[in-house]
């Protein structure tokens, strides 16, 4: 409530409890004629007045028209930009699933005692071969040439974890060992 119409306010609350009717609607009166005569608003609908807030309505309608539009224009620029980071996001998260990054090499975890150590299994020639590096005829060859101990050096030293390998020809396989 503005401040110059507390008093007034007051006195008016103050004749209605006191039952005073008559005294109030002239007050009422008197209050809408000082405030009447204060205002000097023309609201004519083809007054200059109109006219003037017409003319400020429209100008302020069309900016907010222009900042709804370029806003829409940086919400669908964004939303793009949003797109590709996802996609890139997923990219990186299957590269990381699958374990390999650029140079297809699994990837080491930080912290190797967490990690669970896979019991190595016997192979044949032409399981062995392969993570050696060497064809199973190569494989043959050179543990023919070698000695059992020799071979084993020579396994552990191309094998990709350092696990040198024992020919065993009771079943017929390569036994790891660590």
């Amino acid at each position: 409530m503005p401040v110059p119409l507390i008093g007034v306010v007051r006195r008016l609350s103050k004749l209605h409890r006191q039952g005073h009717t008559i005294a109030l609607l002239q007050a009422l009166e008197e209050l809408l004629g000082e405030f009447d005569s204060k205002n000097d608003i023309d609201i004519i609908a083809g007054s200059k007045s109109v006219k003037q807030l017409e003319k400020k309505l429209l100008k302020l309608e069309s900016h907010l028209a222009d900042l709804g539009s370029s806003v829409d224009t940086k919400l669908e620029g964004i939303t793009k930009k949003l797109e590709l980071i996802e996609r890139a996001i997923s990219t990186i998260s299957s590269a990381n699933v699958s374990g390999r990054l650029g140079n297809n090499k699994p990837r080491s975890k930080a912290y190797p005692y967490q990690q669970t150590q896979v019991e190595l299994q016997p192979r044949t020639n032409e399981s062995l071969a392969p993570r050696l590096g060497i064809t199973p005829q190569g494989l043959i060859a050179e543990r023919e040439n070698k000695s059992a101990k020799e071979f084993l050096s020579w396994s552990r030293n191309r094998d990709p974890m350092s696990v040198g390998w024992e020919w065993k020809p009771s079943d017929g396989l390569y036994h790891p060992q660590r």
